[in-house]
């Protein structure tokens, strides 16, 4: 399982004090840099300004991720609430709910997906419980990977719910299979080609104009960022995947405490029990 606050809740001390840090080091070092090099300095800083736009042209920015957040909301079609951050598949009279929360950069959500995602597929269809699912992206957060990938792909997993509520699962699906989802160290995600070509595995995506500018255009970028917020919202959910059926987790023991159940019999068995 993902973990999100054994570190959130811990580090903002120690990462204070490491910037203030690297901020006198910085400083210290332009310093030295403007004693010895004089205009050649003003040559490095261009340079390293073109390198530092090269490593970052994968991805977005944050100066665009900023951006967005100060941009009008456009929700995807097919969510509810005021924010459109409610997201739920299934049929409507279902009795039950099955609430997921993940992050798209989470390889335990991945495996999850792949092991159980196809029984879970099968009880939607069944009308046994509808599912209700909050993403976060407290991985982007963290300080030993950081980034920008699991914003991206929520945002696109946007440009697919507008499309349909199928289509948004089968994209699902394939940004967690065994072929596609990078490591959780790999930013792979923050690069808008590689989600697009993924997108190319979804027959309601492939070749779709409309959900590729989307994509390219981040206009449900704003969108992603409310849903981070509704996913922090919850506090009593401290990793991904966390699985709950009417209000309740359904959980195992595992070698680092709670865990969602990663197979497809013993997800089967807590639902059978949670449901008598």
């Amino acid at each position: 399982m993902s973990k999100r606050n054994n570190w959130e809740n811990k580090q903002s001390a120690r990462d204070r004090l490491r910037a203030e840090r690297e901020k006198q080091a910085k400083q210290e070092k332009t310093r030295r840099q403007l004693l010895v090099g004089g205009a050649i300095v003003g040559v490095l800083a261009i340079a390293g300004g073109v390198g530092y736009a090269v490593t970052q042209s994968g991805g977005k920015s944050d100066s665009a991720w900023s951006a967005a957040a100060d941009k009008t909301l456009v929700k995807p079609a097919n969510t509810g609430g005021d924010k459109g951050t409610e997201i739920v598949v299934g049929k409507k009279d279902a009795k039950h709910t099955l609430e997921i929360y993940q992050d798209m950069r989470c390889p335990i959500c991945s495996v999850f997906e792949q092991n159980v995602g196809g029984t879970i597929d099968k009880d939607v269809k069944d009308g046994k419980y509808k599912v209700s699912y909050h993403i976060g992206t407290f991985l982007d957060r963290n300080p030993q990977i950081r980034g920008d990938g699991s914003k991206n792909a929520l945002s696109a997993l946007g440009a697919a719910l507008n499309v349909s509520t199928d289509a948004f699962s089968a994209y699902n699906k394939a940004l967690y299979s065994k072929a596609n989802h990078p490591e959780e160290t790999k930013d792979d995600f923050a690069k808008d080609d590689v989600l697009l070509k993924v997108a190319q595995q979804v027959p309601a995506l492939k070749g779709n104009a409309a959900f590729e500018k989307d994509v390219k255009d981040g206009t449900f970028d704003k969108w992603a960022l409310e849903m981070s917020d509704s996913f922090d919202s919850h506090k009593d959910v401290t990793g991904t995947p966390t699985l709950k059926l009417d209000g309740k987790k359904l959980s195992v023991k595992t070698a680092y405490g709670e865990g969602a159940p990663n197979t497809p019999d013993k997800f089967s068995e807590l639902v059978a029990a949670q449901l008598k």
